[in-house]
């Protein structure tokens, strides 16, 4: 299990990819660890305000370079972008060359390990900053065994009618409603961007398949002397390239009871083949049917990621699922989430 230290002034790096979407990771971190956010580095966005791109964002700056950002005592640089192929673009190498020779921690989720250049690595060693590849998968090897329901806490996994969808913000929102409800709560990360945001975690969609149940468990175990865990979702049962991981969870996590993330007007999957998602009542019965196989559990409520769409749209979407499924539906960042926790809890 990655985890990192308490890093406090960080610089996240988006370098022209500055946006919702194209810096899913870095608008992540300017939701939910605001005060922990030194600083933006993006020669193109250098300048203007941050909220005029991230809405949610607090008011930091963007610099242009990490020579700029140096003034403001950054503790680490986080690579705010996942682009495809998972390799560091070389515009992003030169601010990670920087920060290493001045001795800054870089954090990074991409699928190409900075550890494993040479390069980057005798820098790091020269400097004594330190690089963290988050995907990197733990050394030790551990198939699941079903250990998760001897736990005391209740788990709550969050799955989705698509990759992309919001699984890790409904568990985060949930976590922290959970939480102002007087409960031990934990939010157990199991990807890049949760890590970062929880300071611990495995990337599951990194381990070998036959461990990756057995990483998940370990997580739940990690967690188990909590009141309540909520674990973050990966993938679709039914996207034929991200099913494994969704898997994994199920098995791994013996979850209580499920929560259900939907986006608002996604008819077909995000990723190629770009196929129809089916309909969430086949949704709803493949997953407690999954799930029964080892630890019966119930979706109980569907959280809806209604980002770009205007409130009509949204409650009138979130009024013809709740109907057809007769479940509670809410988008947990518009309107809270308590009535998802409440079911969670009671189910």
């Amino acid at each position: 299990m990655h985890v990192l230290p308490p890093y406090r002034r960080l610089l996240l790096l988006t370098e022209g990819r500055l946006g919702i979407f194209s810096s899913k990771t870095a608008a992540v971190l300017l939701r939910y660890r605001p005060e922990d956010v030194a600083a933006v580095v993006d020669s193109r966005a250098a300048g203007t305000d941050v909220r005029s791109i991230i809405p949610w964002a607090p008011a930091v700056p963007i610099v242009p370079d990490v020579a700029a950002g140096a003034a403001l005592r950054p503790d680490g640089l986080v690579i705010g972008v996942a682009p495809p192929g998972g390799a560091l673009p070389p515009d992003m190498r030169v601010q990670v060359v920087a920060a290493l020779r001045g001795g800054l921690d870089v954090l990074s989720g991409l699928h190409v390990f900075l550890a494993d250049d040479g390069e980057l690595r005798d820098l790091a060693k020269q400097s004594g900053a330190r690089l963290f590849d988050l995907r990197r998968p733990p050394a030790e090897r551990v198939l699941a065994t079903g250990r998760a329901r001897t736990t005391r806490c209740r788990r709550i996994l969050t799955v989705g009618t698509d990759g992309n969808v919001g699984k890790m913000v409904a568990a985060l929102e949930l976590t922290n409603v959970a939480r102002q409800h007087g409960l031990d709560a934990r939010f157990v990360a199991t990807g890049q961007t949760g890590i970062m945001v929880a300071g611990r975690g495995i990337a599951l969609d990194a381990v070998v398949a036959d461990f990756a149940p057995g990483a998940a468990e370990e997580l739940v175990l990690d967690a188990g002397d909590s009141d309540v865990c909520f674990v973050e979702g990966q993938g679709s049962l039914a996207h034929p390239g991200f099913s494994a991981v969704t898997l994994a969870l199920l098995h791994g996590v013996c979850p209580d009871a499920l929560i259900l993330v939907h986006c608002v007007g996604r008819t077909r999957f995000h990723a190629p083949p770009h196929g129809p998602i089916p309909p969430l009542r086949e949704l709803r019965a493949a997953y407690e049917q999954v799930a029964a196989l080892l630890h019966p559990a119930r979706v109980v409520g569907v959280a809806l990621n209604a980002a770009g769409a205007d409130e009509r749209s949204a409650a009138a979407a979130a009024r013809a699922i709740a109907q057809d499924l007769r479940l509670p539906v809410v988008d947990p960042v518009r309107f809270g989430c308590e009535a998802l926790l409440e079911v969670a809890m009671r189910s």
